[in-house]
């Protein structure tokens, strides 16, 4: 899973919770929510891939289990009250608008940290991820945070899920569909048959569509937290994404972005000093006036990609 962006410092805000909802989930699956990973045939890609994730997220879950608490109200003001253009993750949360009643899937959900915020921001979510354990977390993180009747999660890979047609007003993904690379386009028709006409797709990905950055990036890797066989979506994956969703618009982040790392190597925006603050704002102010050069773009390692669902899916 991605690292968490910095976090802005919001002084004296009182914690956003959102009202405990006790009407049931608008959604009805087929069958009671997986727990476990349903195997594929013996040997194929599909089964290594699974395993291998599963695998390796599931040890990341032991970290993240031991440090959950309650979201503290800055970072909830942050992608709640005050998001901002500049930062990848908060832009994201500026083109939801007001999620209130709406059906969201929260694709490769993780820790459910994502999940959260959706209902906490009026959303009804199902969270699906390949990982037992972080679904786990996921699910005692909704119940920590007060939205659980609003969240439920299903641990299976994406091509084991099933949902009615047309449930979804929106659809996220962070940093999950290079994954899944070698099931991508059955992956968005099912996404497309899922989701309601006009719903909402967003999505945040690393991306590789330059061959010179791609190997300078093999050498100066964009984070550690990697599974063996992932990597960058390429250009001919955005656009079998464009193809699906026509009106797809883009936005690039993390070029300069990328030395927040050396400004705050243990990842605390909210505890480091006001100059550390201000230098990582400058850092990705300059990227947001860099990237939106269009020759510049490419130097952008993150895409955020987001359009809505046409009247006649693809």
């Amino acid at each position: 899973m991605p690292a968490e962006r910095p976090r802005r410092k919001f002084g004296g805000m009182k914690e956003v919770r959102a009202p405990v909802d006790r009407q049931p989930h608008p959604v009805a699956l087929n069958g009671p929510p997986r727990n476990e990973v349903a195997a594929p045939p013996a040997g194929t890609t599909s089964q290594r891939r699974w395993e291998s994730e599963a695998r390796f997220f599931d040890e990341l879950a032991a970290r993240v289990a031991r440090e959950l608490r309650p979201m503290p109200a800055p970072l909830l003001a942050r992608y709640l009250e005050h998001p901002r253009v500049i930062y990848d993750k908060e832009f994201r949360f500026c083109l939801l608008g007001s999620l209130r009643g709406q059906v969201a899937l929260d694709l490769g959900c993780g820790d459910g940290s994502n999940a959260v915020l959706l209902a906490k921001r009026g959303a009804y979510v199902e969270g699906v991820d390949v990982s037992p354990r972080l679904i786990e977390v996921a699910r005692r993180r909704a119940e920590l945070e007060g939205v659980g009747p609003r969240v439920r999660f299903q641990c299976a890979p994406i091509e084991r899920v099933v949902f009615p047609p047309g449930t979804f007003d929106l659809v996220w993904g962070d940093g999950v569909l290079h994954h899944l690379v070698d099931v991508l386009e059955p992956t968005l028709a099912q996404l497309l048959r899922w989701s309601k006409k006009g719903a909402l797709f967003v999505f945040s990905e690393p991306v590789g569509d330059q061959r010179w950055l791609r190997r300078l990036r093999a050498h100066v890797p964009i984070h550690t937290d990697a599974t063996a066989d992932e990597r960058p979506l390429e250009a001919h994956e955005v656009a079998l994404l464009r193809r699906f969703l026509p009106g797809l618009r883009e936005r690039r982040f993390d070029a300069f972005a990328r030395l927040t790392r050396f400004v705050l190597p243990v990842g605390d925006y909210e505890g480091a000093a006001p100059l550390r603050r201000r230098l990582v704002d400058a850092l990705h102010a300059l990227d947001w006036a860099a990237l939106s050069v269009p020759t510049l773009r490419p130097l952008g390692g993150m895409n955020v990609m987001w359009g809505r669902r046409p009247a006649a899916p693809s």
